[in-house]
């Protein structure tokens, strides 16, 4: 099952976005084939706000527990995290 984790920055969180990125970064290769894409939201200027990440999982539960390990998590730089169940139905590489 795929989740689609959708995170919005805390106000000014610009700084301890770039400095938790290493590890951010990491922890999402840490998740091999479970990853399925993952990037910033941006602001009109490019600036990143937030993330969205498509995860597979095999319940909320899991899903759930993936998120609160993931170092922007930890280091507080979510204001919101919207876990939601997701189809990837249009160009999805894994269904020919």
């Amino acid at each position: 099952m795929l989740f689609a984790l959708i995170c919005a920055d805390r106000p000014n969180g610009l700084e301890l976005r770039m400095s938790c990125r290493p590890d951010h970064l990491k922890f999402l290769e840490g998740l091999g084939s479970k990853l399925k894409a993952a990037g910033p939201f941006t602001d009109d200027a490019g600036s990143p706000v937030g993330s969205l990440v498509i995860i597979e999982a095999q319940d909320r539960a899991a899903i759930t527990a993936i998120a609160a390990r993931d170092p922007y998590a930890i280091a507080g730089l979510f204001s919101s995290v919207e876990i939601k169940p997701w189809k990837w139905l249009i160009k999805n590489p894994e269904v020919a």
